[in-house]
């Protein structure tokens, strides 16, 4: 989704209302984490005193695999987020609207995943498997583990 900015980043007070669903299907492709539906996005683009920011909520449910018990399992996530937009530059603390445009895809999907843990677990006093066995700790004590103590 494209946003046109130009209106925003000239009139002060302009204010522009976002309410949408995204899909990622180029996730799949990357194999990293797998939507298991559209992504909902709620939030505004506005010009306060000649500065344009983005600031924005979105709520997604991601598909995993735990890296314990390699469970498989389902979490929603609800992240907020602020960025300041600019014209032009090339400084790491703004987003870079060049032709006053913006690739709302593209920031959303950036601030997800670096938002994102990098460590998935079912829960977080998840067993994971035995190293003898393979059986899932979480179901059942095979004995293997009181053995190796």
């Amino acid at each position: 989704m494209k946003l046109r900015l130009k209106e925003l980043f000239e009139i002060e007070g302009e204010r522009k209302d976002i309410s949408c669903e995204l899909s990622f299907d180029e996730l799949d492709k990357i194999g990293t984490y797998s939507f298991s539906g559209p992504v909902r996005l709620k939030g505004t683009v506005c010009n306060r005193a000649g500065v344009v920011t983005l600031e924005y909520s979105c709520g997604f449910t991601v598909d995993h695999v735990c890296d314990r018990c390699v469970r498989e399992f389902q979490r929603e996530y609800e992240y907020e987020f602020r960025h300041i937009l600019v014209r032009s530059g090339a400084d790491d603390d703004y987003l870079v609207c060049d032709d006053n445009t913006l690739d709302l895809n593209e920031v959303v999907l950036s601030d997800i995943l670096l938002t994102l843990p990098t460590k998935i677990l079912c829960r977080e006093d998840c067993k994971g498997l035995c190293m003898i066995c393979g059986a899932d700790l979480n179901e059942t004590d095979c004995g293997h583990s009181a053995a190796s103590d």
